[in-house]
């Protein structure tokens, strides 16, 4: 495996559009593993976070409430927006001073659990929380079954639609029931080119598109929900190996190719006429798109008269959902006891309903407490989509995203072959083929040095 300092520099900047993050200014800063920087009985240790705007003063506000219930704790806090932090927490554990804590987005938590940079926490947890009671925690295990992580917010993804577009074309609503096939039917009459035609119409214009059926952007609100409904994927079970060129891949491409080259998919061409790639769902370009939890805040911010589904089915109905725990890691080299008051930290977190609930108004997350995440205060919070039933029903099918060490490096060459054949560059087969081929050499020039 390879060492920490020579490999810990990844590439982040594709991650920046999978999750809606938090952010800060702080820089406060204590070598990972150092004795207590306080007086007396008091540890000092540091936590790190992205975060942004309401979120920042809501997770400032959360220290100081666990400060004052725990005096013998001091944090001092390290935040700054999504890229930048992981960017600098990389260079950090490089260098031997991350901080004591830090909350990761989910993708990267077998990144840092397979590189030694994490703790494991597997006796707190089996130790200190009662893990049925908690969503997620079952994602931040490793293939030998460790806990390396603690959801600090789950992101789990669902079927957004605009209630408005639909009424208007007389469709009715998607529900359980809905296959992928039904989806694309729907969209045929969802799409409208500048002429007002219908995908329905003859006279359509596929060049011309005034609303799109479905937006279609990324591995995450994507292409993968697809690949894993219709049996596919993209690594094996051991997520050391690519399984990415076969006949269900071949069969859920084929179904998105022909959704985007008829016009009721964007492709990754239409994206680019938009401010975001994330754009055209709440900027009512698009009747539906594949959403995470997050989403629903873009949506409510301009006003979409939306609610939510669980995803559809696939061809022999399997249903999949992407789930990312964004999770609290502790640093692997932190003191013992600057690692149990990172404990003390986490425990209290997931734990207190309080606390739950005040990040649960925030709308960025789902609860990690399942008693706050199924109670009123969360399902019927007068904020839109009525249905939040449905992220919830989504943990019955939720899986992660074949997420491993190299899972940056391995969804860049994968999202680069996709997109030829989503361009139309190449044929679905190629791209597979192509996309098993490379994918596979991330993972052999990590797991076999």
């Amino acid at each position: 495996m390879k060492h920490v300092s020579r490999l810990f520099i990844l590439m982040t900047g594709m991650i920046v559009l999978v999750l809606a993050g938090c952010s800060g200014t702080s820089e406060n800063q204590e070598e990972a593993g150092s004795d207590s920087g306080s007086e007396g009985d008091t540890e000092t240790i540091t936590l790190g976070y992205y975060s942004s705007g309401s979120a920042d003063e809501k997770m400032k506000d959360i220290i100081s409430q666990f400060e004052e219930e725990h005096p013998d704790i001091t944090i001092e806090t390290q935040n700054s927006p999504y890229q930048q932090f992981f960017q600098k927490l990389d260079t950090q554990i490089a260098g031997g001073n991350a901080p004591d804590i830090w909350l990761s987005d989910g993708v990267f938590v077998q990144k840092y659990a397979e590189r030694g940079a994490a703790k494991d926490l597997t006796e707190w947890v089996q130790n200190d929380l009662q893990t049925d009671q908690y969503y997620g925690l079952e994602f931040n295990q490793g293939p030998e079954g460790k806990y390396w992580a603690v959801p600090q917010g789950i992101q789990i993804g669902a079927l957004f639609y605009n209630k408005d577009m639909f009424d208007k074309a007389g469709v009715e609503y998607p529900d359980d029931s809905w296959t992928w096939e039904d989806l694309k039917e729907a969209g045929e009459q969802l799409t409208i080119d500048m002429n007002g035609n219908t995908a329905e119409n003859a006279e359509f214009s596929a060049d011309n598109i005034n609303q799109y059926g479905l937006t279609f952007f990324n591995i995450t609100e994507g292409w993968m929900p697809v690949l894993k409904s219709y049996g596919g994927g993209v690594l094996d079970e051991d997520l050391q190996t690519a399984d990415i060129d076969t006949p269900e891949n071949l069969k859920a491409l084929e179904y998105i190719t022909d959704g985007m080259e008829r016009g009721i998919f964007t492709d990754p061409s239409d994206l680019q006429a938009f401010q975001s790639p994330m754009s055209p769902f709440p900027s009512e370009t698009a009747a539906m798109r594949i959403g995470i939890y997050a989403r629903t805040l873009a949506a409510n911010e301009t006003g979409v008269n939306y609610d939510v589904t669980v995803l559809p089915k696939g061809p022999d109905g399997e249903r999949f959902s992407p789930v990312i725990a964004n999770s609290w890691i502790i640093n692997e080299d932190t003191s013992d006891a600057k690692a149990e008051a990172a404990w003390e930290w986490i425990e209290y977190w997931v734990s207190e309903d309080d606390v739950q609930r005040q990040w649960a108004e925030l709308g960025e997350a789902v609860p990690v407490k399942k008693s706050v995440a199924n109670s009123d205060m969360f399902l019927n919070s007068g904020d839109k989509p009525e249905n939040k039933q449905a992220f919830l029903d989504s943990f019955e099918f939720a899986d992660t995203l074949d997420v491993n060490a190299v899972w940056s490096e391995w969804v860049n060459e994968m999202t680069d072959n996709l997109n030829k054949t989503f361009l139309g560059e190449v044929e679905e087969k190629e791209a597979l083929e192509s996309a098993d081929k490379d994918v596979q050499q991330v993972l052999d020039d990590f797991y076999e040095d």
